[in-house]
């Protein structure tokens, strides 16, 4: 509170105790003067002692105020003054940079001198040099590298020899041992699929059942299959003779079924031939299934399914080529875990390798681009991809799977036994004939038979008449002429047969 406010509230009292005062004496006048002056003496004395509390306070505001103004005083000093030290040593230490700066430019000045001094010493010692020796410095150094290599070639020549020796032997050490671990923990049949197949014959009267009256049957049965069927070779059996393991197993089904249903005729032939066809395509797929379930893969589309499943019936050299694929797969993944491969994509690419196999016969190409193809278009990883396709070293392997496919192929196929050469020759020189055959239009069927002796050729007739099917033959005798090498001759036989169907209801 400042001195004028305590004045204020001085003069304000002092009007309300006079205004207490008239208004007292208006109301009472009957009261005395004393009581009067009473009051007015205590109105006074009441505003004497604000005035003097008022004083007081004033007095007491102003000290403060003088003490803090001093203090402040005080310390704007001390901050000045340490201002004015601090401005001091600064002002000491430029000083002081100044002169180092000074020094060490003139002793930079003094180093370049020196050197500049040494570069000119250097130079007149290699010109003395030069001199004294007859050599220039790029002569001197070329004689002294040749002269220092003469001296190492033959320890370094030594010491490389010495190093590959040994990492050869560690490696070859190291290989050997892999293999010999994946081929001793592997174990498999060693089969060799043959052409024929022989069926039993319950009695004499069944084989006049299956050859029908004028051959009719036997007939109808060698062409819905495409097998050679001989009754006569061997008593008490009947034999299928055929290249395609596949209509092998179709014509064994069919036979069996008619001769346990006894009724053998052209119309029961067929239908018999039809659910052979329906299941072998079972087994097919039981078959491709059984093999993926065997190796431990998972998540393999079932279209690939199917295609492994076919290997079953399909042979190289004599060897069937699922088991092939099977026994590399299993040998890929021992392999794959000792070196530190992809245990899986390994075990996939191997059991999948000969994929191509099943469809050569549809797409042209060879068996390792067409399983590549393949794979890549039922969505296998780039790496199965690659590993299927180089491993006949049609393109050079560049991950170690694709290196362990292309050994496991070569570890299985070269056992002893495990494939027969000539009848992989057989095999694909009756391929050879029905695909000449099949090559002109109008063809329904074409199927090598007698060892491939005969090409029976089945035609449509509403494409092929009689005058054309003569021709027809010449024409495919000139072009199996022209592109096979055979020993003696090939009969080809071109079957032109017409049907009337009409149903009585």
């Amino acid at each position: 509170m400042g001195i004028a406010g305590i004045i204020v509230a001085a003069i304000l009292g002092l009007g309300v105790g006079a205004g207490s005062i008239f208004a007292y004496n208006k109301k009472n006048e009957l009261g005395g003067k004393n009581r009067a002056e009473d009051l007015v003496r205590k109105a006074k004395r009441e505003a004497q002692d604000i005035v003097m509390d008022a004083k007081k306070q004033a007095e007491e505001v102003s000290d403060k105020s003088k003490a803090e103004e001093a203090e402040r005083r005080k310390e704007w000093k001390r901050t000045e003054n340490r201002l004015a030290e601090r401005e001091t040593a600064l002002d000491g230490k430029l000083d002081q940079l100044e002169k180092k700066t000074e020094r060490l430019v003139k002793e930079e000045k003094e180093i370049e001198s020196l050197k500049n001094e040494i570069r000119d010493i250097r130079t007149k010692q290699h010109e003395k040099l030069e001199k004294i020796a007859g050599l220039s410095k790029k002569d001197a150094r070329e004689k002294l590298m040749q002269m220092t290599q003469n001296d190492i070639k033959q320890d370094l020549v030594d010491l490389v020899t010495k190093e590959q020796k040994e990492i050869k032997h560690d490696v070859d050490e190291a290989a050997q041992s892999i293999l010999l671990t994946a081929m001793e923990r592997m174990s498999s049949e060693v089969t060799a699929d043959r052409t024929i197949t022989a069926l039993k014959l319950p009695d004499d009267e069944m084989k006049g059942r299956i050859i029908g009256k004028e051959g009719r049957n036997i007939q109808a049965l060698q062409r819905a299959t495409g097998v050679d069927i001989m009754v006569d070779d061997t008593p008490g059996m009947v034999v299928l003779s055929s290249f395609d393991p596949i209509r092998r197993q179709v014509a064994r089904y069919a036979l069996e079924r008619l001769m346990k249903d006894g009724r053998i005729n052209p119309a029961s032939i067929e239908e018999a031939v039809a659910k052979g066809e329906k299941e072998i395509e079972k087994e097919v797929v039981r078959a491709g299934e059984d093999a993926v379930r065997e190796v431990g893969l998972v998540g393999i589309p079932r279209e690939l399914i199917h295609l492994l499943g076919e290997l079953k019936f399909r042979t190289s050299y004599g060897q069937n080529v699922l088991l092939h694929s099977v026994e590399m797969a299993h040998m890929a993944g021992m392999i794959a875990e000792e070196i530190g491969a992809d245990k899986r994509i390994a075990k996939t690419a191997t059991l999948m390798h000969d994929m191509g196999k099943a469809v050569t016969h549809k797409i042209e190409g060879k068996h390792a681009d067409i399983g590549a193809e393949l794979a890549k278009k039922y969505g296998m990883s780039d790496e199965i991809v690659h590993a299927i396709a180089a491993h006949h070293d049609d393109i050079e392997p560049t991950t170690p799977e694709a290196v362990i496919v292309k050994i496991c192929d070569a570890i299985s196929a070269a056992r002893p036994g495990a494939r027969n050469i000539s009848a992989e020759n057989f095999a694909e020189r009756m391929r050879d004939l029905e695909n000449i055959a099949t090559s002109f239009p109008g063809i329904d069927k074409a199927y090598a038979i007698s060892a491939g002796r005969e090409i029976r050729v089945i035609v449509e007739p509403k494409q092929i008449d009689d005058l054309n099917a003569l021709k027809l033959a010449r024409d495919i005798a000139n072009k199996i002429e022209a592109t096979m090498s055979y020993p003696g001759v090939i009969k080809v036989n071109v079957i032109r047969e017409t049907r009337a169907i009409e149903y009585a209801k």
